[in-house]
């Protein structure tokens, strides 16, 4: 797996153009942060910032960004080589559209020619304008269900943060801490004296009824537990289950492999009927 990237410095710049809720600031404060975002331009906020409803929301994550607020979007994108536009509607304007996950490539491409960039969202209420679309070199759209196309601004910040964030660590697999590491698989035999462990303690309860349906409920009890691939440590876990279930302290002594699925003097392990 890749390794955690040493830097997030460059990365585009988020621009939100005229928020009306200083939660929702906060919430794509936070959700920036989350993914290595670290630039965040306020276009005119009702809510200016500072602001101690914007920072709760942002559980802290303020102190991770570079804040700058402007009076206008032609201000805020005036240092930006490649811009795009986010919005969930088909603006009456010819621009390329993109996918949040074909837009973090463009961005990343852009970044390592030396370019500036940046992604703007709109109003909570009805987004950017036709014009402000006009500003970006493209539009980004997120596949929402037609049906139902509103988008809350941090969500819609978050979506297309985690597709660049995916972009920097370049490995689809990678995760910041590995599985913990499980005891070893068990083997065979282990596996084969839990089966006959448990069976006896199901014999003396007499849980196999009628016996000659005692082999197959065997078998099915065994494909049971073969499913799960136990491990040394589940082994030992169930073995311990049983004795405390048949009120011993100790396991019992194993039988030859074999004897379990017995049932009875002319059967064989089939439960069939033998010439014996």
């Amino acid at each position: 797996m890749s390794a955690e990237p040493a830097s997030f410095a460059s990365s585009p710049v988020v621009i939100l153009v005229e928020t009306q809720m200083a939660e929702n600031v906060g919430a794509a404060m936070r959700a920036m942060a989350n993914f290595g975002l670290r630039r965040l331009k306020l276009v005119n906020p009702r809510e200016p910032w500072p602001n101690e409803k914007a920072a709760a929301m942002s559980s802290g994550a303020f102190r991770l960004l570079e804040i700058e607020t402007v009076a206008s979007l032609e201000e805020a994108v005036r240092d930006l080589n490649l811009v795009l536009a986010t919005t969930a509607r088909a603006h009456d304007i010819a621009k390329p559209v993109c996918s949040p996950a074909t837009a973090a490539g463009l961005l990343a491409a852009s970044i390592d020619r030396g370019e500036r960039v940046g992604v703007v969202f709109g109003r909570e209420r009805w987004g950017l304008t036709t014009d402000e679309v006009g500003l970006a070199d493209q539009i980004l759209t997120i596949p929402v269900d037609p049906a139902f196309a509103s988008l809350n601004l941090a969500q819609a910040v978050v979506t297309v943060a985690y597709e660049w964030r995916k972009v920097v660590v370049g490995d689809a697999a990678w995760t910041p801490f590995p599985e913990k590491e499980r005891s070893p698989l068990a083997g065979k035999d282990d596996v084969l004296r839990m089966f006959e462990h448990l069976e006896g303690a199901l014999d003396a309860v007499e849980f196999f009824r009628p016996p000659e349906k005692r082999a197959s409920m065997v078998r099915n009890l065994r494909s049971i537990f073969q499913k799960a691939r136990l491990t040394e440590q589940e082994i030992r876990t169930l073995r311990g289950v049983i004795a405390a279930l048949e009120g011993r302290s100790t396991r019992p002594t194993a039988r030859p492999y074999g004897k379990a699925l017995e049932t009875g003097p002319g059967k064989d392990p089939a439960g069939e009927g033998t010439n014996s």
